[in-house]
Parts: structure tokens; sequence; C-alpha cells
């Protein structure tokens, strides 16, 4: 059945959805043909396929020990294939345990990742969760435009209506432009996967780069503002603003942590609560103002510092733009909606844009005709509330709303960053951890990465929102101006019916954006954008380095032995670099560090000497009279296996280790030496600083060194 124009196109980025799986992605057709080479070269025993157990058998049933038939730890599902349990999850030891309990009080119990799509959310829910970034700058983005123009006076003040204009006409090409986005791109990834595919991967780093600032400033200037919007109501608190604001952080971490349902089940309601005030506000005030026939009140005269010209137009129209912040959000949290997802998503981004035009018009219209100038000590948002009600509990709604609604508009970022990360990380440019998905179905990591960023920000300038809006506008409007620039080029590239009519929308906010963005970029430089402008290189750079190191490791371990053009000059093909890949190339050493004799040291050289393998003692000596005594004992055991003694005048134990090991692999590189290390293991975790660890300390010093593996035999005492 062939496509409909008004059905989205294909995703030339491929399908970026949310899969446990992406951690674990399947091998190369070029892989699998080298694992059939070498499988064909494999020779093993029988012994090695008898297995002494049954995989699948009651035994892995833990021992009831005369209780009641406890639950099972694995459920066969086919031959082959178990399902661990929730006992077998739970890790067994006592700080483990606890640790569960905690997160279990905190998140909740764990989801299986059967749960995903009940987890998403339906469009009443993704509103104002998706929303709340956008619609909450309303009140603090015709504030910062009024913040600039009172510069050149109170006479400049009334050009905020003509510039509010340009504003409205950029909401609606960028809200168009990011309709078309989630269209083409129903898999979502917003500016990332538009920049990538149409303009190049470092394009798509430039975007990136910019949204991930974006959505960090977006925790800390949302929190800082609904801390304001809060202090403004009680001066009585500003001496606590950055730990309430530290405070807030934290709270919107542990809800998102919970996934992706609960959050939005929890933080929908103040979106909603501030709509319904915001609207309330509007329209008693614009009946205030038809009574007296819409005429102005005359603002304050504030003098001067700084002539009206056409910098300051631009200056005021870039700090206005700051009301645009989250209207990419949609795009980028595409798979959080539930079917059919770029349908609904669509849908409530229209609605999203819809709102924001009208509250940011009719918040600035209000502020022109109740002659309202920006004040150091209280919001205009809050002067314009006690204008219009000046009596009874409506400021008091509103201040809340909007307090609320601000502390929880970071809520947005929460949940574009991790997926952000996502899929930057399937790309292999940051890394591969914030591909895993955490208990409660959400991207842990990427959330408490986001958290740790914006509380560092938000302490670094002081919870001041003024000094985080420079950084802000930048991050953002970089990733509008790639995005749209690359949708011209989907376009062009897909010239599907009215290509060239989204083209041109796309080229208007593209154009607008790019204004903002320099504007932004060379005004507010001095005043902290700096800290972008260098921020987004150093970015991209750091993602290159990353990919760069990844592309390395996937080309050193690929099973295809074929020398890569790809590869990096000097690395040769991997049977040169790991000498054996079937079990008849290996040649074996078996290496044991001991120190006395004991149960721990027997146990360990039984276990190396039932494998049948060239075996050889190490016995590291501070003096020589202890090595002759240590001889002696050896030789009263019998000396079953060969014993080397190595006197350290220092009493240097792991290094003399270390390096005798990798001496011996580096003059006999056809040997894979495994140094095996009696371990003691004690019941308690305060006994551990009681006992040398001998096996990390030699797994670090080894750790680079090809053909060494270090393993342990554990003797676990109850003491």
């Amino acid at each position: 059945m062939g496509r409909s124009e008004h059905d989205p196109e294909p995703d030339q980025g491929g399908s970026p959805t949310f899969s446990p799986s992406a951690e674990l992605p399947p091998l190369s057709a070029e892989d699998l043909a080298a694992l059939r080479r070498l499988g064909e070269r494999w020779q093993v025993s029988d012994a090695v396929r008898a297995l002494p157990v049954d995989p699948q058998a009651d035994e892995l049933r833990p021992s009831a020990g005369g209780a009641p038939a406890p639950a099972p730890l694995f459920l066969p599902d086919r031959a082959g294939q178990l399902t661990a349990t929730a006992a077998a999850e739970r890790r067994d030891t006592p700080e483990g345990r606890a640790a569960g309990r905690v997160r279990r009080l905190l998140l909740g119990r764990p989801l299986s990742s059967a749960s995903t799509l009940r987890e998403r959310m339906p469009k009443v829910v993704a509103l104002p969760v998706l929303a709340s970034d956008l619609l909450s700058s309303v009140a603090y983005g015709p504030e910062a435009m009024l913040v600039i123009l009172v510069l050149a006076g109170s006479g400049a003040l009334g050009l905020s209506l003509p510039i509010a204009a340009a504003l409205v006409l950029l909401m609606l090409a960028v809200g168009i432009s990011y309709r078309q986005t989630v269209q083409a791109y129903p898999h979502g990834a917003g500016s990332y996967l538009v920049a990538s595919d149409s303009l190049g991967p470092r394009a798509g780093l430039a975007a990136a780069a910019g949204l991930i600032l974006d959505y960090v400033l977006t925790v800390a200037v949302s929190v800082t503002a609904g801390v304001a919007a809060i202090t403004s109501a009680l001066p009585a608190l500003v001496p606590y603003t950055i730990p309430m604001a530290l405070a807030v952080i934290g709270l919107l971490l542990t809800g998102n942590l919970r996934g992706i349902r609960v959050a939005g089940n929890i933080f929908a309601a103040p979106t909603y609560l501030f709509l319904v005030a915001i609207v309330g506000l509007i329209a008693v005030g614009l009946v205030q103002a038809a009574a007296r026939g819409f005429t102005p009140t005359a603002p304050p005269a504030t003098p001067a510092v700084e002539g009206l010209g056409l910098l300051v137009v631009m200056r005021a129209f870039a700090s206005g733009a700051t009301s645009m912040t989250g209207i990419e959000a949609v795009s980028n949290a595409v798979p959080v909606f539930r079917p059919v997802e770029w349908r609904n998503a669509r849908t409530v981004l229209t609605w999203m844009v819809g709102m924001l035009i009208f509250l940011f018009t009719g918040l600035t219209l209000l502020f022109h005709l109740n002659g309202l100038v920006p004040r150091s000590n209280e919001t205009l948002l809050s002067q314009l509330a006690h204008v219009t009600f000046p009596h009874g509990p409506w400021y008091w709604i509103i201040q809340a709303a909007t307090a609320l609604v601000l502390l929880l508009a970071a809520n947005t970022a929460f949940n574009d960053l991790p997926r952000l990360l996502y899929f930057m990380a399937r790309d292999s440019y940051v890394p591969r951890r914030f591909l895993h998905i955490g208990d409660r179905l959400a991207l842990s990591n990427g959330l408490i990465l986001l958290a740790v960023a914006a509380a560092v920000i938000l302490v670094a300038f002081g919870g001041r929102t003024h000094s985080l809006i420079p950084l802000y506008a930048v991050g953002v409007f970089l990733a509008f101006t790639l995005s749209q620039t690359g949708m011209i080029n989907h376009w062009r590239r897909h010239r599907g019916p009215g290509w060239r009519r989204r083209a041109i929308i796309n080229g208007v906010g593209a154009a607008l954006s790019a204004v903002v963005l320099v504007t932004a970029a060379v005004t507010k430089f001095a005043a902290g954008a700096w800290v972008v402008v260098l921020a987004v290189p150093l970015l991209i750079f750091l993602s290159l380095r990353v990919r760069r190191h990844y592309d390395r490791v996937r080309h050193a371990l690929s099973l295809d032995t074929t020398t890569s053009p790809e590869r990096p000059s000097g690395e040769g093909s991997i049977e040169e670099q790991t000498p054996a890949v079937v079990p008849q190339q290996v040649r074996h050493l078996f290496i044991v560090p001991v120190a006395r004799l004991n149960q721990a040291t027997l146990r360990t050289l039984a276990y190396v000497g039932s494998l049948g393998q060239p075996t050889l003692a190490l016995h590291i000596s501070p003096e020589p009279g202890e090595a002759d005594n240590f001889r002696g004992q050896w030789a009263t055991w019998g000396g079953h296996i060969p014993l080397e003694t190595i006197q350290s005048p220092h009493r240097v134990i792991i290094q003399p280790v270390a390096e005798y090991v990798s001496t011996l692999r580096l003059r006999h590189a056809d040997l894979t030496i495994t140094v095996v290390v009696p371990d003691v293991v004690v019941e308690h975790p305060w006994q551990r600083v009681l006992h040398y660890r001998t096996e990390q300390r030699l797994r670090r010093a080894l750790r680079r060194h090809p053909g060494i593996i270090v393993a342990n035999v554990p003797t676990h005492l109850s003491v």
C-alpha cells in the first residue's frame, strides 16, 4: 500500500527507538562471516561439552534448609534459555540488600522491559510535561526583553510591541518547522538527527552541543526563576535561594528516576494550574484595559543609560526570544508518546505553540498597557498580578502557580537530555553508559548527569536568573538554526509534494534563528555568552575523541580479521593483536604468588594443579633468611610445583611480581600467562581493611600488559 503525502517519510537516520538491546548490538554481516570461519577451526574435546550439571534443572532453586521451599531463582523458557526472577536479581550482600530497599522506597519496584509501551504518555499528560519549559518561559522571556529596552529609557518600552510581533513570527516559523521535523523524523532526536542527516556529523554534534547546554541551562534557569517567584512573594526566603534550588533539582531527579509515566502524572497538574492562572490573569487584565479604552498607562520615568539604536533593539529581540526555549522538546521526545507516536507528538506541538503565542502576546501587551518596568526586587509577572488583583487570594494563586511551573519546567530537560545522550551514545559520540535503561525504564545515567551539571552551574552563578540567560540563548538558537537549515536540505533531497513551501518556512525560521544566535553571541559575549561560544567546540572535540576511541576499539575487537582501511596506522590484524582465537593455539603458564603456606594458598595450588597446565609458584621475600625458610617449608610440602623466590630489598611486593610476569610475557609472546591469587573473603565489610587486596592491586598493575590474566581463588571466612 503506497504512502500518503501526509504520512511521515522514512527516517534517514535509522530507527532510534529506545531498547535495552542497544547496549548489545547485533553482529555485522562481516563479523558473522568471520565468526563462521573461526568456528570451523575450533577443536575441543568431548569433555568440554559433557557438563557435570543440568543447566535448567531444579537444582537452580535455592536450598530450603528445612524451611518451606523458596521461590525459584530462574524459570526455564525453552532449551538453552532461562529467565531470572526477582529473587535472582537481588544483591546478596548486606549493603546490597540495604541499597535495594532504599531504591525501592525512593523509586518503586523495578519495571520489566515488557512494560515499555505501558509507560508511555497520552497527549493529555505529555502536553504539560513537555510544554512546561516552553510555557513557563513567558514568565521571564518578556521581562528579559524589557530589561534591555529600559536601558534606553522608559520611552523605548513602546518598542516592545513591534519586537513582540517579530518574535511571534519567529515562533510560528520555528513551530511549523518542528512540526515538519516530527513528520520527517518520526523516531525523535530532533536537531541532532536532522543536522547529522542533512548537514553532516559535525553539524549534528554542533546541534547536540547546543542542546546539551540548553537542557542544562533550562534546569538552572527554570529552577532559579521559580525560586525567584517565591522570594518575590516571600522576601524573607532570599538568603535560602541556592539551598531551595538544589532541593528542587533533587526532587526533580528523584521523580524522573521513577519513570516517564509516574513523573508525568506528578508534574502535569502544576502546568495546567499555571495555564488556568495566566489565562485568567490575561483575560481579567484585558477586560480592565478595555474598560479604560486600552489607553496605556505611562511608565515611570527611567533615565537612559544607553542610546536607542539597532543594537539595543537586536539585543532585546534576542533576549525576548528566550520565551521560545523548549519549543524543540516534542521533536526530541517522540518515543514517549503512545502510538501513533509522530501524529500525537505533532498534535501536542501545535497546542504548545498556540498557547505560547497567546500567553507571550497577552503578557507583553498587558505589561505595556499597565506601564510596568522591570525591578530588581520583583518580577514583572508579580507586578502585573498585583495591579490586576489588588485584593483577594488571586495574586498568591498566580505566584504559587508561576513558582511551581518554573520549578517544574526543568522537567522538560529531564525528559529530553537523556534521550539525546542515548542517541549520541548509539552513534558512539558519548560514553556507552548513556544507553543503559534503569530499573524504572528511565535513562538514569543521563538524568543524574543533568542534575549534577545544573546544580554546579546554579551554584557557580549564585542563583541569578539574568546571569544565566545570556548563556541560554546561544545554545538554544544554535540548535534551532542548524535544525532548520538541515530541514531545507532534507526537503531539497526528498522532493515530495509542497517541498518548496516547506523549505521556505524552514528558511525563514533558520534566518531569524541565526539573527538571534549571532546577536546573543556578540552582544552577550562579555556577559557570559563566551562560555557557550567556547563550550560548543569543546564538546564537539570531546565527542569526536570519544568516537575515535570507540572506532579503534571496534576495529581491534572485530571478528573480521582482514585489515580495515579505517584501521589506524600501526594496527595490524586481529590475529597479530590477539594471537589465540582457537583453543589449540593457546599455550598456558599459570603463576601463583604465594606469601605463606596456609589453607588459602594450598586451595589455590590444588585448583591450578587440577587444570593440568604448566604452573610456577612465585614468592617475594624481604630478606635472604626468609627466602631460605620459605624454600624449606616448600620442600616439606613436597615441592609439587616449581618455585621461584625473588628478594625485594625494599620490601615492595606488588611491583616486582608485576614486572616479573610482564617480562616473561614480553620474552615469550606466544604464552598466555594467568596469575592466580589466593584471596581471603571476609564476612563483614569493615573487615576488608584488615586484609591486603592483593588481587585488585595486581590487576591494576598488570591491566596494561597484553596476554596476562589475573584471577583469584576465594577462601571464605565466617569470623
